[in-house]
C-alpha cells in the first residue's frame, strides 16, 4: 500500500479531511466537514463511486474515489474519518493511522476489545489523535448534564433510568444492545465522574419476532456503592423514547430529546430519611421534598457541528478529544461485557475478569 506519511505539528490552516464511506452517516459527516471554517474535505472514499459522487453533489471540490491508497497517497489528507460498517473500522482505522494520520471513527471504535486495544496502542505510539464520534455527547443538553453532575448541583448520583426505544430498524448485522446502548453508554462514560463508571454489567434480551437475534434488551449496570443504571432498548415499540433521568441526593433530571422546547428539566425534589441507621430499619422515616422545576435554555447547535469543531481543535492544539480512543474502548468494554452475560442468561459479568481473559 502506498501512504505519504503526514509530518507532526500543529497547522493554522484548514485541516485535511478524507472521509470513508457514503453510507447512512457519512453524508452528515460531509456536510458538517464542509461547512466547517477548520476543515477542508478533500476525498469521499467508497466501494460504490456512484453513490460517493450521489452524495458529494454540490461540493465540487471534493475528490471522489472507492481507493483507500488515492487517498492515502494524498499529503495534503491529515485526518481521516470513517463512517463504514463497524466490522471494518479496526482495520481502516490502524492503517490510516500508521499512514500518520489522525482518525476520528463513528461508534463503535470496534467490534472487539483486542482491535479498540490496538488502535489506541497505535494512536498512542504514533502520537495521533484517536476519537471516538459518540455524538450525543456533543448535545448542548448533555454538555449541561455533564456539568450539573461534575458541579455536584445533584448530589450524589443516585441512579440512572435511560430508554432508548423505537419500532425498527432491525440489523442484520448486530443485535439491539449493540445498535442502541452504546449512545447510553458514551453518555454515561462522559458525565460521570470516573469513581463512578461501571466496572460489571448484565444484561438480558429477547427475540419475540425470530430475527436471530436480541430486539429488545435490558442492561444493568451498578455504579459503585448503592448507585445503579439501567438502560432499556428496544426494536419493537410503538413509540419512540429518547429520555433518561438522573437521580441525584440534592436534585434530580430529566433528559427528553423529543422535546426541543424543553429537553431538559432539573428537578429540586429529594428523598430524605431522618434517624439513625438502626431507626431506619425499625420505622423508615421518610420525607419527600418537593421545590421548583428549571428548565435550562439550551442552544440548538447541531451536535455534529461541536464534534467536528472538538476533532479540528485536538488536532490543532496536539491534545486528546473529549470522547478519544480510551473513551471508545471503555465504551467497547462494556458492550463485550453485555454480550457475554447475554450468552450467559443475564449473570452479573466483571469488566477486569473480561479484560483478562481477552488479553
Amino acid at each position: 500500500m502506498t501512504t505519504s506519511s503526514v509530518p507532526r505539528g500543529v497547522r493554522s490552516g484548514p485541516v485535511g479531511v478524507a472521509i470513508i464511506g457514503a453510507g447512512y452517516w457519512g453524508p452528515n459527516l460531509l456536510r458538517n466537514f464542509c461547512g466547517h471554517d477548520g476543515a477542508q474535505v478533500r476525498w469521499l472514499c467508497d466501494l460504490d463511486s456512484d453513490r460517493a459522487r450521489s452524495v458529494v453533489g454540490r461540493y465540487s471540490t471534493v475528490g471522489v474515489t472507492a481507493d483507500l491508497d488515492q487517498v492515502l497517497s494524498d499529503p495534503g489528507v491529515e485526518a481521516v474519518v470513517i463512517a463504514t460498517p463497524a466490522a471494518t473500522h479496526a482495520e481502516i482505522g490502524l492503517v490510516a493511522i500508521e499512514s500518520g494520520r489522525h482518525v476520528l471513527i463513528e461508534k463503535p471504535l470496534a467490534t472487539t476489545r483486542e482491535d479498540g486495544v490496538r488502535l489506541v496502542a497505535a494512536a498512542d505510539r504514533l502520537g495521533r489523535v484517536l476519537m471516538c464520534d459518540h455524538t450525543y455527547c456533543y448535545t448542548p443538553a448533555v454538555q449541561e448534564i455533564r456539568r450539573l453532575v461534575r458541579s455536584g448541583v445533584l448530589g450524589d448520583v443516585q441512579y440512572v433510568d435511560a430508554v432508548r426505544i423505537n419500532l425498527g430498524l432491525i440489523r442484520p448485522d448486530t443485535d439491539v444492545v449493540w445498535d442502541l446502548a452504546p449512545h447510553d453508554l458514551s453518555i454515561l462514560d462522559h458525565v460521570l465522574p470516573a469513581s463512578q463508571r461501571p466496572r460489571q454489567v448484565a444484561a438480558c434480551g429477547v427475540d419475540p419476532v425470530g430475527a436471530g437475534r436480541a430486539c429488545i434488551g435490558y442492561v444493568t449496570l451498578p455504579l459503585g456503592g448503592d448507585a445503579l443504571a439501567h438502560l432499556h432498548v428496544n426494536w419493537l415499540s410503538p413509540t419512540k423514547v429518547r429520555s433518561m433521568i438522573i437521580g441525584g441526593s440534592e436534585r434530580m433530571l430529566l433528559w427528553d430529546d423529543l422535546q426541543p422546547s424543553q429537553r431538559l428539566s432539573l428537578y429540586d425534589t429529594g428523598v430524605d430519611l431522618s434517624g439513625t441507621p438502626e431507626e431506619r430499619r425499625r420505622e423508615l422515616r421518610v420525607a419527600y421534598r418537593t421545590g421548583t422545576i428549571i428548565s435550562p435554555a439550551l442552544p440548538e447547535v447541531e451536535a455534529l457541528h461541536n464534534m467536528v469543531t472538538e476533532f479540528v481543535s485536538a488536532i490543532r492544539e496536539e491534545r486528546e478529544p473529549a470522547t478519544d480512543g480510551r473513551a471508545g474502548l471503555r465504551v467497547l468494554e462494556l458492550l463485550e461485557a453485555a454480550r457475554v452475560s447475554l450468552s450467559a442468561g443475564g449473570s452479573l459479568v466483571d469488566l477486569d475478569r473480561t479484560t483478562r481473559s481477552a488479553a
